[in-house]
């Protein structure tokens, strides 16, 4: 007796309802699978990232270490002593971990110009300062003329104040609130360098620099006393120092500091350079000691970093203090930053 079209149908129903349920079930199975999966490797990442920050950090620490003992050692801070040496320390970092190691570097904050020191407690130029500060931004590496130049001293000086009265061609409060999106004037030093770039007239071409010419931030520091280490600092602050300086006084500079032979603990060591006899640099802004710096560290493990960037203070017989701490993202993969 032949089958009626109703039970073939049935049957057929029965069949996509099998086969139904078992992709479903296959679905599952592979959803459950790819969530164990990924909680292990997410696990496992976090253990790594975990382990990556405590290799930064260990860098940081041996950096405090080295500054410690330097400041208990002698008085005068030069480009030859240990804390200056960073690849010779992040070398020996590579025998400390079973897995990574870190690169860690010392900067000395007072190489640089502070802009923290700019104005006095209330609100006018410190003249050494400020004559520093605008013979800097007319270096050649920069491309400002004159009155570019005679412009961002005012409107810095504006932002750094603490009232609302616009300095000649400067901008206070009612010029900020106008942007889109609006924001106050700063009233007081920024947190960093970057942030200058919220300073009219300080763009991010200038203050970052372009493949044609230098950025300022590099050269910029707020934190200091206002002295600049002339035993630490580079050629465009050094420059900077007097309108007489030339290249080829700096690169004298440069490499009298560089020779163990001579004694770089008094400031006017400069005058025995020679052809610089005549050069009088402002002694309100120059030292040999720093108590200013920057540490940065960076933990690597394969492809994976995590970066430290501190400023510390240290100050004889005291611990060192932290004064700013950054601390940046992990990258898997450095194309992913691109």
């Amino acid at each position: 007796m032949p089958k009626s079209p109703r039970l073939k149908n049935q049957k057929g129903f029965a069949l996509i309802l099998t086969l139904l349920v078992i992709s479903m079930m296959v679905v599952v199975t592979l959803q459950f699978n790819r969530s164990v999966w990924s909680g292990l490797y997410g696990s496992s990442n976090l253990k790594e990232a975990t382990r990556l920050r405590l290799v930064a950090r260990s860098g940081f620490e041996c950096a405090m270490m080295v500054l410690s003992e330097d400041k208990e050692q002698n008085d005068v801070d030069t480009l030859r002593e240990p804390w200056a040496q960073s690849r010779e320390l992040s070398l020996q970092s590579t025998a400390l971990f079973e897995k990574g190691h870190f690169m860690v570097e010392i900067s000395d904050l007072c190489g640089k110009i502070q802009i923290n020191r700019l104005l006095d407690d209330k609100g006018g130029w410190r003249p050494a300062q400020k004559d520093l500060f605008q013979r800097f931004l007319l270096s050649k590496a920069f491309g400002l003329d004159s009155d570019e130049v005679s412009n961002l001293m005012d409107f810095i000086k504006d932002w750094l104040d603490p009232d609302e009265d616009i300095t000649r061609f400067g901008a206070e409060s009612g010029y900020y609130q106008g942007l889109e999106p609006p924001y106050a004037c700063g009233n007081g030093p920024p947190a960093s360098p970057d942030r200058l770039t919220l300073i009219k007239g300080f763009s991010e071409e200038l203050v970052y620099g372009t493949s044609e010419k230098k950025g300022i931030m590099p050269y910029l520091s707020v934190h200091g006393d206002g002295k600049i280490n002339i035993n630490t600092a580079g050629p465009v602050v050094l420059q900077a120092l007097s309108t007489e300086m030339n290249e080829e006084m700096v690169r004298d500079m440069i490499a009298y500091r560089e020779d163990p032979a001579n004694d770089l603990a008094d400031p006017k060591w400069y005058q025995k350079v020679r052809g610089m006899d005549h050069i009088v640099f402002d002694a309100d802004l120059l030292t040999t000691q720093s108590d200013y710096f920057e540490i940065r560290s960076t933990g690597i493990m394969g492809k994976m970093e995590q970066h430290l960037s501190v400023s510390v203070f240290r100050e004889p017989g005291k611990p060192i203090q932290v004064l700013q701490w950054k601390a940046g993202p992990e990258n898997t993969n450095p194309e992913d930053t691109n």
